[in-house]
């Protein structure tokens, strides 16, 4: 029974300290993201007392969130997750004021002033993209990131500062997955090559926009260069086949071909074949009558996920989507006949009809060349790469992340630690360590970062390059290339686009440009110019940074010793000609890369020379709050 006159706000002070309770109280946050890891960040943040919290969340809530995103319930399926998330959350704190943004984070309303408007900022993302975005916007906007991430029963916290602990972007991420187009289309061997066909290329070719070519690895297209030619007569004939969506006949046209004419063509192939069983074409009438002999209904296999579909109930399915997709493309194309646009349907894990087309295909494929089928809740983890998601492990993730945005509110970065959530290690659950220092090689905060105000209406590539970069940021005569997203703008080389507008070279607000300094003596470190668009300057192009800006120049890297041609190390390697003596210009194309005191006390136990065993307590006499130091 609580103590008569104590309020929320008498609790959080006691346990947080008046200092920190106060900044909580004062704080302007965003996060991103209102999903597993969101749902248990947004409680936290709205109990610890946050005064105004910002969400930005693109998704709307499936029935397969429930199981871990708690702020939702089942009638709330279809709506948006931010605005959904703040209504739930809300009465857990009605004294926090919540704004919700059912929108994409990358979207233009979301720039580096409105990032720059946060004291902290919260990463509950789910793909690489948008967190190097989010990375991206708050190295720029000069405000402190929490990133998190949850992996099964694995998780990460990082606390993310501009020039003192290491960025998203420090340690190389692994690409996604890529297959050879050659498996994929012409000799697949795992049920993953079949999931992928049936997702990357069927789907596309019938209803989406051609091969999902991100799924493909064309490195080995020069050493089979008379199969990469049959596969694109195939793809040719596929997108003639689409023209007969909604007929008749549209189904049988595409069974044939995918699974009779171009099976035919491959077993043709025999050198293929020397090693290997070859696939087993299938007639289409045969099939459809084995269904009905057996007594096989499209509605008894839809009705179990968790079933290995029969050859003849995956001919079903497959027939049932295709009249699914059909009038979905049909009917979009009335809705669009009056402009004109196409009609296409992506792959999504939530939309049973693409999930349907993608598990069946892939199950008669897998048939043909003798692969194990999958059930459809296989196929959807594999061709929707979901890992399973644990709600503890978003529970403690989402708790870490607000435990280290207490020491961001007190500038404490010495402090911050980038935790790992290992459940398999023996030692410990939790292995924290000391905030990494940024990796000055970085492409993303290895470089200098400034903004410019630009008249987009007046002013050209010249202004910028002569007037800004030469004068003001003090290029001089050096030598340098501009580039931005889409490309190099301006080098010494490359002065066409010197007359035209920053609008029409695609600038525009909160645009990015990489300088990059080709001079080999001394070089400055890679400039990344923000564009903030404004009118009424005094100049076309005029720095945003009050002052003189300073930009540094890269370290010298240490030269390799070599003693009578022989590498110090031992190996016997030699130079090649190339030394740091070697006056080169460096690849124009590097330049499309963005480029308080406390006293201690000791509870130990009876082992006192066993670490694991000491627990480190901070009274802080300023705040009278006791924290448990995690150094």
């Amino acid at each position: 029974m609580p103590l008569p006159g104590l309020t929320r706000d008498s609790f959080n002070a006691l346990s947080f300290g008046p200092a920190l309770n106060a900044r909580i109280k004062q704080a302007r946050v965003l996060m991103v993201g209102a999903g597993g890891i969101g749902c248990e960040l947004l409680k936290n943040l709205v109990l610890a007392g946050f005064a105004e919290i910002h969400i930005v969340d693109l998704d709307t809530i499936d029935l397969s969130n429930l199981n871990r995103q708690f702020l939702f319930r089942h009638e709330h399926i279809k709506k948006p997750k931010a605005l959904v998330a703040k209504e739930a959350a809300h009465k857990f704190n009605p004294g926090v004021k919540i704004l919700a943004h059912h929108a994409n984070i990358k979207d233009s309303e979301f720039g580096v002033e409105w990032f720059g408007s946060f004291k902290v900022v919260f990463n509950a993302l789910d793909n690489v993209e948008a967190r190097r975005h989010v990375n991206k916007m708050c190295l720029t906007a000069d405000v402190p990131l929490i990133e998190s991430g949850t992996t099964g029963f694995n998780g990460q916290v990082q606390v993310i500062k501009k020039g003192v602990t290491a960025c998203y972007d420090c340690t190389p991420k692994d690409a996604p997955k890529s297959f050879p187009v050659c498996t994929i289309r012409s000799t697949p061997s795992q049920p993953i090559h079949c999931i992928v066909w049936g997702k990357s290329y069927l789907l596309n070719e019938i209803f989406g926009t051609s091969e999902d070519e991100s799924a493909f690895d064309h490195s080995a297209d020069g050493d089979n260069a008379a199969e990469i030619e049959e596969l694109k007569k195939e793809s040719e004939a596929l997108r003639k086949i689409r023209q007969s969506v909604g007929t008749p006949e549209f189904s049988r046209m595409l069974f044939d071909k995918v699974f009779k004419t171009d099976i035919d063509r491959l077993r043709s192939m025999e050198d293929m074949w020397k090693s290997r069983a070859p696939p087993e074409p299938l007639d289409y009438d045969t099939l459809i009558a084995r269904a009905s002999d057996a007594g096989v209904t499209r509605d008894a296999a839809l009705a179990d996920g968790q079933k290995v579909w029969t050859l003849e109930e995956n001919m079903l399915v497959f027939n049932d989507s295709l009249d699914r997709l059909s009038r979905r493309v049909l009917e979009v194309k009335k809705a669009k006949s009056s402009d004109g646009s196409d009609s296409i349907i992506t792959f999504d894990k939530d939309d049973e009809d693409t999930l349907d087309f993608v598990a069946a295909s892939a199950n008669i494929r897998s048939t043909l060349f003798g692969i194990g089928r999958k059930s459809k809740f296989d196929i959807k983890q594999m061709a929707g790469n979901i890992i399973p998601a644990i709600a503890t492990t978003n529970a403690i993730v989402a708790g870490l992340c607000v435990l280290e945005s207490f020491k961001v509110l007190k500038g404490e970065y010495d402090r911050t630690k980038e935790v790992i959530l290992t459940p398999f290690r023996p030692a410990r659950l939790l292995a924290p360590d000391r905030s990494r220092e940024p990796n000055p090689d970085c492409p993303v905060c290895g470089v200098f970062r400034t903004s410019a105000y630009v008249d987009l209406e007046r002013a050209t590539l010249n202004d910028l390059v002569g007037d800004f970069l030469k004068l003001e940021l003090g290029y001089g005569q050096k030598e340098i290339s501009v580039s931005s997203d889409v490309g190099i703008l301006y080098d010494p080389d490359e002065t066409d686009n010197l007359g035209k507008k920053l609008s029409e070279l695609g600038i525009k607000q909160d645009s990015f440009l990489t300088i990059t300094d080709e001079d080999d003596e001394e070089p400055y470190v890679n400039v990344v110019l923000n564009i903030r668009a404004a009118k009424e300057l005094d100049k076309p192009v005029k720095g945003a940074s009050p002052g003189d800006i300073k930009i540094p120049r890269k370290p010298k890297k240490s030269l390799p010793v070599h003693s009578n041609g022989t590498h110090e190390n031992g190996t016997g390697s030699h130079g090649n000609g190339q030394d740091g003596g070697t006056s080169s210009k460096r690849r124009r194309s590097e330049a499309a890369e963005e480029g308080s005191s406390a006293k201690r006390t000791k509870a130990t136990t009876a082992n006192p020379g066993d670490d694991d065993d000491v627990v480190v307590l901070v009274d802080n006499a300023s705040s009278g709050a006791i924290v448990i130091d995690d150094d």
